[in-house]
């Protein structure tokens, strides 16, 4: 088996796509990129949107080599989308690219009110009916039941967790943000050797309570005990309290816990968090971001001048 993490908070976009290749399948799962619309009062910098565009190159290059895509559900930064903004993948760069990948979903029964028009929209660009994946079980692919996308006390959004098995066990959980029991024990049920979880979202820390923090601490330490690599990502990831987070709970538990940069020996590029300081850094010209909207401007010089950033970056 091997598994590539494409596009993370921990690589410096929104998401947590992931490319898991086995003998008979190449299984892309939640093909879909966003960036913080607004950050700080900020719009994404151009630097971001440098690294996005290149996420999103890689990302249709593994649609057209999948065999399976799935969608644990319909929000921005885990689908490709009919109405993308300039830093989502829109549904038109993959239209055509791969007919005969199936294509993997929540039951429609699941879906919010957004999620049910995204998906029309989305299905009807790819003229392709998706399977409803809940529960059930394909060859090296098992699917979760809907599991909450965060704090069930706070969310109806729901999302499937996938689990992959070949010579070892691999498990994507996204959007649970280590808030959800039962989600947690179900991925502990399913005995994974690696899996790549979703965390707290700590950069709403005026949303969180003591208890749900307690609780995601409590959460994560059951599932360092229980996976022989855990990967922490996705939400934890969106401010640098993240990282401190899973060194501390690495100390604490003595295991093997790390970010997605991490297991792909890639430098990490938590740039949301640091969109304050990529601005001081490297000035945006005036009206930037209107004129990339419109193809008038592109990201060549600041691609450049970010890698330099990133090298002055403590690790």
């Amino acid at each position: 088996m091997k598994i590539e993490i494409l596009g993370t908070e921990s690589l410096g976009v929104r998401g947590i796509c992931c490319f898991v290749e086995t003998r008979k399948r190449k299984i892309l799962i939640d093909p879909g990129i966003a960036l913080g619309y607004t950050r700080f009062g900020l719009l994404p910098h151009p630097f971001q949107v440098a690294v996005d565009e290149r996420i999103q190159n890689r990302i249709i290059k593994r649609w057209t080599e999948a065999t399976d895509i799935i969608i644990s559900h319909f929000h921005g930064d885990h689908t490709p989308l009919v109405d993308a903004n300039p830093y989502q993948l829109n549904i038109k760069r993959v239209v055509h690219l791969n007919p005969d990948a199936r294509i993997w979903t929540k039951d429609i029964s699941h879906l919010s009110p957004l999620e049910e028009k995204r998906a029309k929209f989305i299905f009807s660009a790819l003229a392709k009916k998706p399977i409803m994946a809940e529960g059930k079980s394909k060859g090296e692919i098992t699917f979760s039941g809907p599991v909450f996308h965060g704090d069930k006390d706070f969310h109806t959004t729901t999302v499937i967790m996938t689990r992959i098995k070949e010579d070892k066990v691999f498990v994507h959980a996204p959007g649970i943000q280590l808030l959800n029991d039962e989600a947690v024990s179900q991925i502990i049920a399913w005995h994974p050797d690696i899996a790549i979880v979703d965390g707290p979202p700590l950069y709403l820390s005026k949303r969180l309570s003591k208890d749900q923090i307690d609780r995601a601490w409590y959460n994560a330490k059951r599932l360092s005990y229980n996976v022989g690599t855990l990967i922490l990502d996705h939400h934890l990831l969106r401010s640098l309290e993240g990282i401190k987070w899973i060194k501390r709970l690495s100390y604490k538990t003595g295991r093997r816990i790390m970010c997605g940069a991490d297991f792909m020996g890639k430098k990490r590029m938590l740039l949301e968090a640091l969109r304050e300081d990529l601005y001081k850094n490297m000035p945006v010209g005036q009206h930037w971001h209107e004129r990339y909207a419109q193809g008038k401007a592109n990201t060549k010089d600041y691609w450049r001048q970010g890698k330099i950033f990133l090298q002055n970056l403590k690790r």
